[in-house]
């Protein structure tokens, strides 16, 4: 490939990049990750796909311990809503799943009740624990949560059949209510968008990984080709 036919590989490899909403990886805990954050920015959204601007949340756990069959968090909660801009809701809870799957779970503080192998609303589905700021046996119904810009903490413990060598968290959801400023929409879900560790490293992307490699490789390839060209040196004829 030439210069120009790479340079425009990458320029195409960009737009697709930021056309395209980014898919977060899952969360990979073992006991080398107790004490470390992860933290889960969401978005909102109707009828399954359809953006909700100005809805926001962002999640953080904390893995705190591993007792056994048991792992212990620490949470906090934002509701990252756009109340400058006029929207508001309450984040009524919040959801993910986990590989494998869960025998119990356990919660505190702002969301102290949980519903495992609930249904989530707006065409999510099953989902395999959820955690609520209300007691209403349901993941879709719920009264209670964080407004705009308010922050709830607490402690979940997610139990298993057995003890895990490894343990992954994945599909995080969250639900809004009452939501204001949004036309119409009265109720909303957010799905995870990015997650980033306790370094404050984001976990990288594959397309972002491809396009870091066309970089490097445009770069190599116009290092070696100035090497390749170089001005022939001038010669004096002696007659």
């Amino acid at each position: 490939m030439n210069m120009r036919g790479l340079i425009t590989s990458v320029a195409a490899g960009f737009s697709l990049l930021f056309a395209a909403p980014a898919a977060a990886d899952p969360i990979l805990l073992s006991d080398t990750n107790v004490g470390e954050s992860f933290t889960i920015d969401f978005n909102g959204f109707v009828d399954g796909n359809v953006i909700v601007d100005g809805l926001g949340a962002q999640l953080t756990l904390t893995l705190t311990s591993i007792v056994g069959d048991v792992y212990n968090f620490a949470y906090s909660m934002t509701n990252t809503s756009d109340t400058d801009g006029g929207v508001d809701a309450r984040v009524s809870s919040f959801a993910f799943n986990t590989d494998p799957d869960i025998s119990g779970a356990t919660s505190t503080g702002t969301y102290n009740f949980t519903n495992i192998d609930s249904n989530y609303p707006n065409q999510i589905g099953t989902v395999d624990v959820c955690f609520q700021a209300a007691n209403t046996g349901s993941c879709a119904g719920n009264r209670g949560g964080v407004y705009g810009g308010d922050t709830g903490t607490g402690t979940l413990s997610l139990s298993f059949d057995s003890a895990l060598s490894s343990l992954t968290l994945d599909d995080f959801f969250v639900r809004y209510q009452s939501v204001t400023g949004a036309g119409d929409i009265t109720s909303a879900s957010g799905s995870q968008v990015s997650t980033s560790t306790s370094s404050g490293n984001e976990v990288p992307e594959p397309n972002m990984m491809i396009l870091f490699g066309l970089a490097a490789l445009m770069i190599f390839a116009g290092t070696r080709r100035r090497r390749a060209v170089k001005p022939l040196a001038g010669r004096i004829a002696y007659s």
